[in-house]
């Protein structure tokens, strides 16, 4: 018994020694609080909150670089304005300042923080008001739509800012923080919705702003009280449990409008999934008569708008397509989890259809970015072009059939008649086409004339008759080549 009891408290303490071992090797390799450098983190965030002299020139002039990189639509542009970038000082400051009670440094970087917001934006308006490209693209649209997953962004950039910051070797990382979080092209996106008067635009790339700034700024207030900076203004646990409170709130009114876009992009993705996986399924060999799909989401009547180059379904058709729908989730009637009330399917058929698209997606404007208009007037001219060099290619095989046809028949009858009376010593003749090696050694092919001509006919005169003959025919047969032998 004694025996069973040793054996069982070895194994046991065997147990509590691997998962010590195991506890101290993960301990270790994910510890940050060992060589934090709190006096080192206080002075380095500090200084960088401030904006004067040089810091503010500096500025600008990364704005005006990533308004002009976004205006090209170049992102090595953007990250290069982001990597001089200041903007983070300020943001890094508002978190420790929070973490540490520290309410004198809150309110400056509060101020730095508004007054290089402010700079930002009316740097940008000025550019996008002066420069003559004022077209959207893609790297301005990305920036108009902020979601859940920016969060994220923020929040890590944020926590590998801090970490890094607060350790004693102080790891060159905020640049790269600064290019993960994109501060700066929203702000440059804020200032062309300003100057183009397209508030849309405005509001949303504020917001991505104001997003990336919050969680950088949380994610640095968590840090700093993990790693138990020291205070500098006692506040009492009824007040910590406050202002706690208040952050949660605060947080959670800025998450909100984030989650809803989130989550109506996957709903979107969903949507279209569904819609390409119908479209593949019913249409796939009406691929060519389709010049386009426009395919509009909506969480209660969503759109889908197809472009056929004419005529192809008829009304029975048509209702049966729109009796599937339901089948991929595209409506309520269906069983399963749909992701749209109801689907609006609507095929665009008639005659002249092209004229007829190409108006539209002109009078939509600036909804559809001009690359997108291009792209589908691109497609549209390809596959017309396509079936104009198909019905070219046989209209041109035809003519020129007919032309061989025409060439090789030749008016016998009225040309015997025509050389009798024009030519009386001509005793008969013959027609045809004679194969030979020229000195490039190529095969050509030569109409020849083959000449009868009656006895008693002078040599000088056969050759001099001979070359009349010749031009004559090249004219009266509309032949570019021709050869009159004589035979006996």
């Amino acid at each position: 018994m004694q025996k069973d009891n040793f054996e069982n408290n070895k194994i046991q303490k065997t147990k509590e020694n691997f998962f010590e071992t195991v506890s101290k090797f993960f301990h270790n390799m994910f510890a940050i609080s060992q060589g934090t450098d709190v006096s080192g983190t206080l002075e380095t965030i500090k200084k960088d909150i401030v904006f004067k002299g040089r810091s503010v020139w500096v500025l600008i002039a990364s704005i005006i670089i990533a308004s002009i990189g976004l205006n090209q639509d170049s992102s090595a542009v953007v990250i290069g304005a982001m990597l001089i970038s200041p903007l983070m000082g300020p943001i890094l400051g508002m978190g420790l300042s929070v973490g540490t009670n520290d309410w004198e440094t809150l309110k400056k970087a509060i101020k730095f923080f508004l007054i290089s917001a402010a700079i930002s934006i009316i740097t940008s308006t000025i550019y996008f008001f002066l420069t003559p490209l004022k077209d959207i693209n893609s790297e301005l649209f990305a920036r108009t739509q902020p979601t859940l997953l920016d969060v994220l962004v923020g929040v890590f950039g944020g926590i590998a800012g801090i970490v890094a910051i607060s350790g004693k070797e102080k790891w060159n990382v905020v640049p790269g923080v600064a290019i993960a979080t994109a501060l700066m092209p929203p702000l440059c996106t804020a200032g062309y919705g300003l100057a183009t008067m397209q508030m849309s635009f405005f509001l949303g790339a504020l917001y991505l702003f104001f997003i990336n700034s919050v969680f950088i700024s949380l994610s640095t207030f968590i840090v700093v009280k993990y790693l138990r900076f020291p205070l500098m203004n006692y506040v009492s646990p009824k007040k910590e449990r406050k202002i706690k409170m208040y952050i949660i709130v605060f947080v959670i009114l800025i998450i909100l409008p984030s989650a809803s876009i989130f989550w109506n992009v996957i709903q979107k993705s969903r949507f279209n999934y569904r819609v390409e996986s119908f479209i593949e399924d019913n249409f796939k060999k009406y691929k060519n008569e389709i010049i386009y799909t426009n395919i509009s989401y909506s969480d209660t009547l969503s759109n889908i708008d197809i472009y056929l180059t004419d005529e192809t379904f008829t009304q029975a058709q048509i209702k049966d397509y729109n009796d599937k729908l339901p089948i991929y989730g595209l409506t309520k009637k269906g069983s399963g989890i749909t992701v749209t009330d109801s689907t609006s399917l609507v095929f665009h058929q008639e005659k002249n259809n092209i004229d007829t698209l190409v108006s539209k997606i002109n009078n939509i404007g600036e909804t559809i970015k001009n690359k997108v208009r291009v792209g589908i007037l691109e497609d549209i001219y390809k596959k017309q072009e396509d079936l104009l060099d198909g019905k070219n290619a046989k209209i041109e095989f035809l003519e020129n059939r007919l032309i061989s046809i025409k060439k090789d028949t030749i008016p016998f009858k009225s040309l015997k008649k025509e050389i009798a009376i024009q030519y009386p010593n001509i005793e008969k003749f013959a027609f045809s086409k004679t194969v030979e090696l020229n000195n490039s050694n190529k095969y050509d092919t030569i109409p020849t004339l083959l000449v009868n001509w009656k006895r008693g006919a002078y040599k000088n005169h056969i050759n001099k008759k001979s070359k009349t003959l010749e031009n004559w025919l090249k004219i009266r047969l509309n032949l570019d080549t021709l050869r009159v032998v004589k035979f006996y």
